[in-house]
């Protein structure tokens, strides 16, 4: 068995200062802990090779050691607070909106439903739909106006906002 004495007394004089470079090197309290006593646990190996002053020796394991950790470590994914956009969209999602503003639709006054789908729909400006409707542009207007409001509360479309 190699001659190990002296590993103690260095351990107990130098690990507070070994510690301190872990951290610098890690940047994280409990990480830079974890590569101390793994550097350590290396020099103890090899400490029966170790020459009169081993703090270059267990400083360059611990250097060498943050080194294949650093380059070992996977940085392909990020963890953040929130999750990122799916990458397939929801083949129902599109169904389901329609299906909300058809409902939504048909609360709607006859009048009120003719001038939102030529408006929105249809993109024809307020003039045409009056002159199509055989009404003022003011009132096309208005109907709009109490359309959207209407549309606002309309619980098909608040419960699929609720879902997004």
């Amino acid at each position: 068995m190699a001659d190990r004495s002296g590993f103690d007394d260095y351990v107990e004089k130098h690990s507070d200062r070994l510690l301190r470079s872990a951290y610098l090197l890690t940047q994280d309290w409990a990480r830079a802990e974890d590569l101390l006593q793994t550097a350590l646990a290396k020099a103890w190996i090899a400490w029966g090779r170790v020459s009169d002053d081993p703090s270059p020796y267990v400083y360059r394991i611990l250097t060498n050691t943050h080194a294949s950790w650093w380059r070992r470590r996977w940085r392909g994914e990020v963890p953040t607070a929130q999750l990122p956009e799916s990458s397939q969209p929801d083949p129902t999602a599109a169904f389901d909106d329609r299906d909300a503003m058809w409902t939504a639709l048909a609360r709607l006054s006859a009048r009120q439903r003719a001038v939102v789908v030529l408006h929105y729909f249809e993109s024809l400006p307020l003039t045409q739909v009056a002159d199509i409707l055989g009404c003022s542009a003011s009132t096309v207007k208005t109907q709009l106006r109490r359309a959207l409001l209407r549309l606002q509360v309309d619980p098909a479309l608040q419960a699929l906002n609720e879902v997004r």
